[in-house]
C-alpha cells in the first residue's frame, strides 16, 4: 500500500487513527467494498467517516456498519442512505479466517483507512484487532514518548 508518486490515482479518503490507539492490530486485510454511484462521488469529494465504523460477518458475508459516506449533494433522485450497511469483498478463505477471528478468539475488525487504489478503485483495509485496556494504552504511550525523546537526545548529541 506505499504511494508512489507514479500512483496519480492512490488518494486516502478516511483513515481510523483511534483504531491503533484502541486496539492491538494483529493483521490486516484489503478488501473492496460496494458502492453505489453517488457514494463513489462523494468519495472523490472526500466525504466519508469511519472512525465510529466496525466490520461484521453475518449470514456468510462481510459488512462495514456504521460507516459514514456524505451525501451527494448533485444527486437528485438517486440519493444514498449515509450511513447504511455496505458489504465488503475478501475471498471465502479469508472470510472464514475472519469469522473464525471474530466468533472463536473474540476478536474484532477495525476499518483501519480507505482509499482509491492505484486503479482508482475504493478499497478499505481491515484490521483483525485485539481491545486493549487502559494499562495497555499507557503503556504504548510511555513507549511512544521515549521513542520521541530519545530521538531528541540523539540529533542534539
Amino acid at each position: 500500500m506505499a504511494q508512489t508518486k507514479s500512483d496519480p490515482n492512490y488518494k486516502i479518503i478516511a483513515e481510523n487513527r483511534r483504531a491503533r490507539f484502541d486496539y492491538a492490530i494483529e493483521e490486516d486485510i484489503e478488501c473492496g467494498i460496494i458502492l453505489v454511484g453517488s457514494e463513489v462521488k462523494s468519495l472523490r469529494e472526500n466525504g466519508a467517516n469511519i472512525a465510529e465504523s466496525y466490520a461484521s460477518v453475518e449470514d456468510g458475508e462481510l459488512y462495514l456498519i456504521n460507516g459514514y459516506i456524505a451525501p451527494f449533494q448533485q444527486a437528485r433522485v438517486w440519493k444514498h442512505e449515509e450511513r447504511r450497511r455496505r458489504k465488503l469483498l475478501v475471498s471465502r478463505k479469508q472470510l472464514a479466517q475472519l469469522w473464525n477471528a471474530t466468533q472463536r478468539k473474540g476478536m474484532t475488525l477495525v476499518p483501519l483507512v480507505m482509499y482509491f487504489n492505484d486503479r482508482g478503485l475504493v478499497k478499505l483495509k481491515i484490521g483483525v484487532a485485539k481491545g486493549k485496556k487502559n494499562h495497555d494504552k499507557r503503556e504504548t504511550e510511555a513507549k511512544r514518548d521515549w521513542a520521541r525523546q530519545k530521538q531528541r537526545l540523539l540529533k542534539e548529541n
